[in-house]
């Protein structure tokens, strides 16, 4: 009986030694001690003592079993692991943060101030704005004293920060990009066509501005889609923007689209623009796109879309077999277009100021003479007629109907007509696919007052229909067409007749018709006479 009883508490010591020390969690700790594991142990022997004091013994050796077994379960077998601190750059120190905004230019630094609340006071740092309007612009500035006319020139460098408000170089910095960039616009538009009464250089003036053009949809749950992929053709008086792209939402749940001018907020001609730069826009127009097939215009088609004029300036092509947006144009006059591209907001279009007439005690017939027109005709990539009309008149009794009427060249004056470069028609392309509307075109229309002003000008798509009468000319034999368009300003009518021979059109008969609304608010003498008679 010793000596089984001193080779279990032997085994039961061993046991709570191990489970005591530090390392037997992990190293191998022996099973724990449990009657059954001394019932199946060696033998011990006859000298067992009787069966109660075994019993009394396996009841103490089951409580201290559960002791350790308590005891074991209470240590960690398992090494524990530590979570790993969450390492991102918002958790660092504001110095740190500091050091690494001062490494930044001045449009990511702007990018990064507005991540959050934190960023942006950090990116306000007028220690950092101060370097890059340092580096940017004259690195000293003149201090004048009170007393006498002695002046003291500084280092940027040596002015204390402490006396300014956080953000106030950048607020300078801002403002003076923005006044170089418009001074070297303003410096490219200076220069004026004759023959448009339009800026020479408006190309150079939007690349000076970096500006580009958008189409943002609007779905009937408020979900924006914005469209950025376009190409762009600049002709004389207009630019065509084609918006393409192999995701446009569907049509059915479109309500509105609206067209915007975007610029940068700091225009760099050093570098590529960046998409993610701090922008602005400029809402040029709104259009609504519900029930578009019957609210829109049709205007052509082909084999694989169908045109669809939205006045004004806008045309939207759908797939034939789905019924679905393939493409976007916009046609944009030059005439006011860097105005209504940037000064306008997210929200609201630009409001141009009132024009006030021009008066003149001299001329009796003053507003009815000396008009001129430039007209273009292309399909966006080709171009089929450009050409100035001078010396138009009208005479008083042309005048009804609530219009002016300006003939420019007429049916009987064979000398005026004009041909046309190539077939009509308009090219369109997806990322995929390309095609050409027949008897499709822009027309880009500037008419100059007198004074050799803008006075009505518009750039739209529009089309050419065949004409129920014949020509009836002797020098022309062939079929008759006809394109009309009308806004709110004027109406204008084209006639063209179609020769085999050649294969050209001509223009047989052109005429302009102005409303004297308009010309009420231009020219006072046309408006008086409109009020005697």
């Amino acid at each position: 009986m010793a000596t089984g009883r001193g080779r279990a508490l032997r085994q039961y010591g061993r046991g709570a030694a191990a489970a005591a020390s530090p390392g037997a969690a992990i190293v191998g700790l022996p099973r724990p001690f449990t009657p059954a594991a001394v019932a199946t142990g060696p033998r011990l022997g006859r000298a067992a003592g009787p069966r109660n004091r075994s019993r009394s013994f396996a009841a103490r050796s089951g409580e201290c079993s559960e002791t350790v077994n308590a005891a074991i379960k209470s240590l960690h077998l398992t090494p524990s692991v530590k979570p790993k601190p969450n390492l991102c750059i918002e958790s660092m120190p504001s110095e740190m943060l500091m050091k690494i905004f001062s490494y930044l230019d001045a449009v990511s630094l702007l990018s990064v101030g507005c991540v959050n609340k934190r960023f942006y006071h950090l990116a306000n740092d007028n220690g950092i704005w101060l370097k890059i309007y340092s580096s940017c612009f004259q690195a000293k500035r003149t201090m004048w004293k009170m007393k006498s006319d002695q002046t003291e020139t500084i280092s940027l460098g040596c002015i204390p920060l402490c006396d300014r408000k956080p953000g106030y170089w950048k607020k300078e910095y801002i403002l003076k990009q923005i006044a170089a960039v418009k001074t070297r616009v303003m410096r490219l538009v200076k220069p004026v066509d004759p023959y448009t009464g339009l800026p020479c250089k408006n190309k150079e003036a939007m690349e000076a501005l970096d500006l580009r053009w958008i189409v943002v949809l609007k779905d009937k749950n408020g979900k924006e889609h914005v469209m950025e992929k376009a190409n762009l053709s600049f002709k004389d008086t207009s630019v065509t923007i084609l918006w393409y792209s192999t995701n446009w939402p569907c049509l059915d749940i479109l309500s509105t689209l609206k067209l915007f001018g975007v610029t940068p907020l700091l225009p760099d001609q050093s570098r590529a623009p960046s998409k993610n730069g701090p922008r602005q826009r400029s809402l040029i127009a709104e259009y609504h796109l519900a029930n578009l097939t019957e609210s829109g215009v049709a205007i052509g088609a082909d084999k694989l879309v169908q045109l669809f004029s939205l006045n004004p300036e806008l045309l939207i092509g759908l797939w034939k077999e789905k019924n679905e947006i393939a493409f976007v144009m916009a046609s944009l006059h030059y005439h006011q277009l860097l105005e209504r591209s940037t000064l306008g907001s997210a929200t609201v279009q630009y409001a141009f100021p009132p024009n006030k007439p021009v008066l003149d005690d001299i001329d009796p017939e003053y507003g009815l003479h000396d008009y001129s027109l430039h007209l273009d005709m292309h399909g966006r990539s080709c171009t089929y007629l450009c050409g100035t009309f001078r010396s138009l008149f009208c005479r008083k009794g042309d005048i009804a109907n609530g219009y002016l009427r300006l003939p420019v060249v007429t049916l009987k004056d064979s000398t005026k007509h004009v041909p046309l470069t190539g077939t009509l028609g308009l090219s369109w392309e997806t990322d995929a696919l390309k095609g050409n509307v027949k008897d499709c075109y822009v027309m880009d229309f500037t008419l100059l007052d007198e004074t050799g002003k803008p006075f009505w000008c518009f750039s739209a798509p529009v089309y050419m229909e065949l004409s129920s009468k014949a020509s009836t000319l002797y020098d022309y034999m062939g079929h008759m067409y006809t394109t009309d368009y009308a806004d709110s300003e004027g109406k204008v009518c084209v006639e063209f007749v179609w020769l085999e021979e050649t294969k050209e059109y001509f223009i047989v008969n052109l005429v302009l018709y102005i409303s004297t609304k308009k010309l009420g608010g231009y020219l006072m003498h046309v408006t008086e006479y409109l009020a005697k008679i």
